[in-house]
C-alpha cells in the first residue's frame, strides 16, 4: 500500500462516525421486515441499527410498512447498543423516543415561561391521575387536581386538562402537573358569572357533584348550590344517597342567594307536585285511608295518611268508649285505619275518625241526636267531632300538621 492510498485511509476511518448511547444521529432505512421492525443504516458511521415496533409507534396494530419504505431517510435516537445477532443489528434506535425527547424540551421550554400545556387523562391511580402530554407520561397528584376533595376519579378519564408544570426532570422521566390553579380560575370566574345572573325562584339544571349526611351540593356550572335534605323530597329522606347518584342531572328551584357568603340554596322537592295538592280528590270527606301514627300528644293522635301529609285524630275520635290520654290505646308508628272528616286544604288540615269505623255501642245508639244532614258533613257537628276545638288550638302543637 502507498503513503497516499495509507493516507487515505487513515483520513477515511477518522470520518467515521462514533455512535454513543443517547446520541440523535440520521439514518437510512435498509430494509422493512415481516417482524413489524426497521433495519436502519446509521449515516457516517458504517453500522446498522434496528428499530422494534415499539420503538415506531404506540399502536400495536399500526402496519409500519404503510408509513416507511427502504431508502426513507429518518431521525433517531440511538438507545442502546445489542449483540450483532440479535434483532439483526448493532444498536436498538428508536423514533418515538426522539419524538419524545422533542416534547420534552418543549414542555421544559414552556415551564420556563410559565406557560401552561393541555393534557389527556389516560388513567387515574391511587394518589391522582396519569396523563399523556403529547406522548410523555405525567402525573397530576390528587391535591392538585381541583379546589376541593373528589372521592372518585373516575370521573376525569378521557378528559382534556389545562395544566400547569410544576415539575420537569426529562433524565427521570419526572413529569408533575397542576389543574387546581386553573380549576380555581375558572371557578371564580364562572361564580361571579352565576352569582350576578340567578335570583330566587329561578329553576335551573344541575349535576349533583357531591353528597353528604346533610344533602346534595349541585354543580351549577362552575358553582355549587346546596339541597338541604330537607328540600330534596316530600317524602322522608334518612340520606340523600338514598335518591340522588354523583353525576345525575336534576332540576333545581332557587331558594336563596347570598353573595357575601357565596352560598346558594336549592331546592327539589318545591318543583314536585306538593302533598297537599289535589288532597279534596285524593281524601274525599266519608273515605276511609291507611294511616300510620306519627306523634301522640294530649289532645289526640297525628296521623300521616299520604307522604308528608299528616291529619288530626282528636281524642274523642280514638274510640267511643272514654279514653283519658291517646298514649293509652295508640303508640308512635302503629298503623291505623281512618275515616276523613274534614278537610281544609289551604291550611293544610285533615279531621280523621277512627271511632267513625266502629260500630257505637248500642247506649249511644239510642242516645244519638237525629240529624238533618248527611252522616259525611261536619257543617253542624259539635267541636270534638270535626278534630279540633278551640283549646287544642290554643294549648296544642296543631300547626305542626303544616
Amino acid at each position: 500500500m502507498s503513503e497516499n492510498e495509507n493516507k487515505q485511509l487513515l483520513d477515511a476511518l477518522d470520518n467515521i462516525k462514533q455512535v454513543n448511547i443517547g446520541d440523535v444521529v440520521d439514518g437510512e432505512i435498509l430494509a422493512v421486515d415481516n417482524d413489524q421492525q426497521l433495519m436502519v443504516g446509521i449515516e457516517g458511521a458504517g453500522v446498522e441499527g434496528v428499530i422494534p415496533h415499539r420503538e415506531i409507534s404506540g399502536d400495536p396494530d399500526e402496519n409500519i410498512a404503510d408509513n416507511y419504505k427502504v431508502g426513507d431517510q429518518v431521525k433517531v435516537v440511538v438507545v442502546s447498543k445489542i449483540g450483532d445477532d440479535k434483532e439483526n443489528g448493532s444498536y436498538l434506535l428508536s423514533i418515538r423516543r426522539l419524538e419524545a425527547l422533542k416534547v420534552w424540551d418543549e414542555i421544559k421550554e414552556k415551564a420556563e415561561k410559565d406557560e401552561t400545556i393541555t393534557v389527556k387523562v389516560t388513567r387515574p391511580v391511587k394518589g391522582g391521575l396519569v396523563v399523556n402530554a403529547d406522548g410523555v407520561r405525567g402525573f397530576i397528584p390528587a391535591s392538585m387536581i381541583t379546589d376541593h376533595f373528589v372521592s372518585d376519579l373516575n370521573q376525569y378519564k378521557g378528559q382534556e386538562l389545562e395544566v400547569k408544570i410544576i415539575e420537569v426532570v426529562p433524565e427521570e422521566n419526572r413529569l408533575i402537573l397542576s389543574h387546581r390553579a386553573i380549576a380555581e380560575k375558572d371557578r371564580a370566574a364562572a361564580r361571579e358569572k352565576i352569582m350576578s345572573s340567578i335570583k330566587p325562584g329561578d329553576v335551573i339544571e344541575g349535576t349533583v357533584a357531591r353528597l353528604t349526611n346533610f344533602g346534595a351540593f349541585i354543580d351549577l356550572g362552575g358553582m355549587d348550590g346546596l339541597v338541604h335534605i330537607s328540600e330534596i323530597s316530600y317524602d322522608h329522606v334518612s340520606k340523600a344517597a338514598d335518591v340522588l347518584e354523583v353525576g345525575e342531572k336534576v332540576k333545581v328551584k332557587v331558594l336563596s342567594v347570598d353573595p357575601d357568603r357565596d352560598r346558594i340554596s336549592l331546592s327539589i322537592k318545591q318543583l314536585q307536585p306538593g302533598p297537599w295538592d289535589d288532597i279534596e280528590e285524593k281524601a274525599p270527606v266519608g273515605s276511609v285511608l291507611d294511616g300510620k301514627v306519627k306523634r301522640l300528644v294530649d289532645f289526640g293522635a297525628f296521623v300521616e295518611v299520604f307522604p308528608g301529609v299528616e291529619g288530626l285524630v282528636h281524642i274523642s275520635q280514638i274510640s267511643h268508649k272514654h279514653i283519658d290520654k291517646p298514649s293509652d290505646v295508640l303508640k308512635s308508628g302503629e298503623d291505623i285505619k281512618v275515616k276523613v272528616l274534614s278537610i281544609d286544604p289551604e291550611e293544610h288540615r285533615l279531621a280523621l275518625s277512627m271511632k267513625a269505623l266502629e260500630e257505637a255501642p248500642a247506649e249511644e245508639h239510642k242516645q244519638a241526636p237525629k240529624r238533618n244532614v248527611d252522616d259525611n258533613s261536619t257543617a253542624n257537628a259539635p267541636e270534638e267531632e270535626s278534630g279540633f276545638t278551640l283549646g287544642d288550638i290554643l294549648g296544642g302543637d296543631i300547626n305542626s300538621q303544616n
